[in-house]
């Protein structure tokens, strides 16, 4: 899928720059030819000898290089390509393309661009968690741009934990490779075998994490398998995917614009930046409840035995939100009823108290293994009945649901 392909590749300034060593290596040994643009801030982590031997390529640098200028050399870099990948894109490079701003060659480049442009960022988690963050990456989105990662991990200038870590070069490999697959299908018969291609479909999955305090969090079992599933079997489908994840430890699926929050009230402000969209997908595990009270500072046991109260207050119902939208409501809306008992009952009641036209129905028992595990029993409810599915694998779930809304739409 990268042969012959020609990417810019831009390499911003953070620690996360020796990781594009090797993915122009990985890029090269797939038969892209690779042009690197590095920012001044890259060039204090890796040295343009470097980028320069391993691409075989001039490293462009400078936006007032008299030599390159001669021919707008920032425009033919911006035009001349298949692919603008950004690995690592900083919180300020991603705040520069955000607003419009072209102050060097990589933001100059990026504005006069109509390529399609591949983002992976990193930064420290605090950054990346930070709202105004969090608005870049919302208009970056709506803007078409797509993104890989970041990943949870450990950083490395600050030994801090957290959401903030570049995907691996492989990963992003295959973001491109997906990519690709999307954008540049034309051939008639090409999208017959894509029965999704040009949907929009929105997912949600994983769980939420609500804060109590800085160390202590309500959650749920939910691991994301099967909404990264369905995310995956949709781009597999043809379908445009904005995957909007709570704190999990799978992997991104490739071709997939993944958003990540951590809490319901920010997915639920992520899914309505998303929409408009063909199909959304409600698949997270949502928390019911948060603490009415975040507390700033670690609640500390006193010795005297008697445990704090935890007030709570209601989430928002995301579904419920979507539902009753007059304007952002997908023609088709899908949501998931995780039950431990009167699993058809609830469903129902879900699906008419939230104007869902199907509800994916589980039960999550602890005896079953569906929270974490690999299988899933899913029954899909919607107002012409119940239909059973036998026991399969969360991957084969996904297939057989994405077919579903394939035949819904085109029929």
């Amino acid at each position: 899928m990268l042969n012959g392909k020609r990417i810019v590749l831009i390499i911003s300034g953070g620690i996360a720059a020796y990781k594009a060593l090797d993915l122009i290596r990985r890029l090269k040994e797939r038969g892209a030819r690779v042009i690197p643009v590095m920012t001044r801030g890259a060039q204090q982590f890796i040295t343009p000898l470097a980028v320069g031997s391993l691409s075989a390529e001039k490293v462009y640098t400078e936006l007032f290089d008299r030599e390159a200028e001669q021919d707008v050399g920032h425009i033919r870099l911006a035009r001349d390509n298949d692919l603008i990948l950004i690995a690592p894109a900083t919180a300020d490079l991603m705040a520069k393309m955000a607003h419009g701003i072209a102050d060097d060659l990589a933001t100059a480049v990026l504005l006069a661009t109509d390529k399609p442009v591949l983002v992976a960022p990193a930064m420290n988690p605090k950054m990346w968690a930070n709202p105004a963050t969090a608005r870049n990456v919302e208009t970056l989105t709506q803007d078409g741009k797509v993104f890989i990662g970041p990943e949870r991990g450990e950083m490395a200038e600050s030994g801090e934990a957290g959401l903030g870590r570049m995907s691996e070069p492989l990963e992003i490999v295959a973001a491109a490779e997906a990519l690709f697959s999307r954008e540049t299908v034309s051939d008639p018969a090409a999208k017959a075998d894509l029965p999704l291609y040009g949907k929009h479909i929105v997912i949600t999955s994983g769980p939420t994490h609500e804060p109590i305090d800085p160390v202590r969090y309500i959650a749920n079992r939910s691991s994301g398998k099967q909404g990264h599933a369905i995310a995956a079997a949709a781009a597999r489908a043809g379908a445009k995917v904005t995957l909007i994840s709570g704190p999990v430890t799978v992997p991104d699926p490739a071709g997939v614009t993944v958003v990540k929050v951590e809490t319901a009230r920010q997915m639920l402000e992520a899914v309505q930046a998303a929409l408009p969209a063909d199909v959304a997908i409600m698949a997270a595990a949502v928390a019911d409840w948060r603490a009415a009270t975040d507390f700033d500072q670690k609640i500390k046991k006193d010795g005297s035995g008697k445990v704090p109260a935890l007030s709570l207050t209601e989430n928002p119902d995301i579904l419920a939100t979507i539902g009753h939208h007059a304007t952002l409501r997908p023609g088709l809306l899908i949501g998931f009823a995780a039950e431990t008992q009167n699993l058809i009952a609830n469903a129902q009641s879900k699906l008419a108290r939230k104007k869902a036209d199907w509800i994916v129905a589980n039960d999550v028992s602890p005896e079953g293994g569906v929270m974490g595990g690999d299988n899933n029993t899913v029954r899909i409810v919607s107002a012409k009945g119940v239909e059973d599915w036998p026991q399969m694998g969360k991957d084969d779930v996904a297939a057989r649901l994405v077919a579903r809304i394939a035949d819904f739409l085109n029929a």
